[in-house]
């Protein structure tokens, strides 16, 4: 092996010194988030939806998994604001308006939650000016880093603390905030003997609605017994076989779901999407009922102020037989405003280029209008700028 002459070296410092410049690399932990297909990122909107983001007073934050997207929309001064922030596999989302936090979970080997908090003014500096940003937008403040086993899916807040679901674990855990992780609920399905196997997953166990406790917490999963079919075969039967389990029995509370989703707590009843029909329902004395039929897989619910968002997504080729009642062809990835008293569409934003979406939540837009990265347009000076002297509140210094 030759010594490289100074020239080589020179080039390849240089290529070093130039790595790692773009604040969406740094605030992702990701090298190739500074590249953003931005056709993903556009939207068409029909009826009142962006009317009805702004007369709700809302900043909807949007995971997209497999476009690697976290997303922001609200409106401000009357105009539309879309924005986002590169993650890897973004999944569940869940809003602590009291901190002021958002958790996101990020769901690659190892899995991620990120924890990103409202940008609430700027350091004062003479090298580099920073200007106030426009509105309030999220950064991130931390991440903390799981085994990829755990297969983090929904998150949720119970009783003040932040929750996920183990889908690898066939369990739900509590996720303090040093790092840590603890099994705190899991369906006596799993267990052998009175022991429960973590070992693999077997249910797809994929969502919360919370209540104030894990005890009056309930969570659907795709089936209700272990077997040698597993969730990700080909073969595994899911037409009907999902499940609501209830948190304080840990047997199911109504079946005759497929593949359900997002179950949320609302007013004392439980919505979720059953997905492989493309519907939003309700679970009422043990039985589902259907409440708005959609175009796509039915993933990702938010239940606020008279409205259900609700999203749907098309539907991975390898997967069509687990979604029997949908026209997959005609399958759309889009956020759809559904009333919640009428079941009746008020409003939806498509994405044309989009896949899929995981979750759905709302926040007041006075708490955080979005992500840190305008959509339709390259990361710019002001960008940088705020990475360079972003200010979240005092008490976090």
């Amino acid at each position: 092996m030759t010594d490289p002459t100074g020239s080589e070296l020179d080039d390849l410092w240089a290529r070093h010194s130039a790595d790692w410049r773009e604040p969406a690399q740094i605030a992702s932990q990701w090298e190739e988030a500074a590249a953003t297909d931005t056709r993903l990122l556009r939207g068409r909107a029909r009826g009142g939806f962006w009317d009805l983001v702004e007369r709700k007073r809302v900043t909807l934050l949007v995971t997209r998994e497999y476009e690697h997207l976290l997303m922001g929309l609200t409106v401000t001064g009357g105009r539309p604001q879309v924005s986002y922030m590169r993650m890897p596999h973004p999944s569940g989302v869940a809003v602590d308006e009291k901190r002021g936090v958002v958790h996101v979970a990020s769901t690659r080997n190892p899995n991620q939650v990120y924890d990103l908090v409202p940008v609430t003014g700027t350091l004062s500096r003479r090298d580099v000016p920073v200007a106030p940003p426009a509105g309030r937008p999220l950064v991130p403040l931390r991440s903390r880093f799981h085994p990829g086993s755990l297969y983090i899916h929904d998150l949720a807040m119970v009783g003040g603390e932040l929750h996920a679901n183990a889908v690898g674990e066939n369990a739900v855990v509590r996720l303090p905030g040093e790092g840590s992780w603890e099994r705190v609920w899991w369906p006596r399905a799993i267990e052998r003997r009175g022991r429960p196997d973590f070992t693999r997953n077997y249910l797809q166990l994929n969502s919360i609605a919370a209540g104030p406790d894990v005890s009056t917490s309930y969570f659907t999963a795709s089936a209700d017994r272990m077997s040698a079919r597993r969730p990700g075969h080909r073969n595994f039967m899911v037409d009907r076989r999902g499940v609501l389990f209830d948190g304080a029995t840990r047997e199911p509370a109504a079946g005759g779901l497929t593949r359900p989703h997002s179950a949320r707590l609302h007013q004392g009843t439980v919505w979720l999407d059953n997905s492989g029909y493309g519907e939003l329902g309700i679970v009422h004395d043990g039985a589902y009922e259907a409440v708005a039929r959609l175009p796509g897989w039915t993933r990702g619910l938010c239940l606020r102020d008279g409205v259900a968002w609700v999203a749907t997504s098309r539907v991975i080729p390898a997967f069509r037989q687990y979604a029997p009642g949908l026209d997959v062809d005609r399958s759309r990835c889009a956020i759809h405003a559904v009333g919640i008293g009428s079941g009746e569409v008020l409003g939806s934003l498509t994405w044309p280029y989009g896949n899929q979406v995981f979750a759905v939540e709302a926040m007041d837009r006075r708490v955080a209008t979005g992500l840190a990265f305008p959509a339709g347009r390259r990361p710019s000076r002001q960008v940088r700028r705020l990475f360079y002297g972003f200010d979240t509140a005092a008490g976090e210094r």
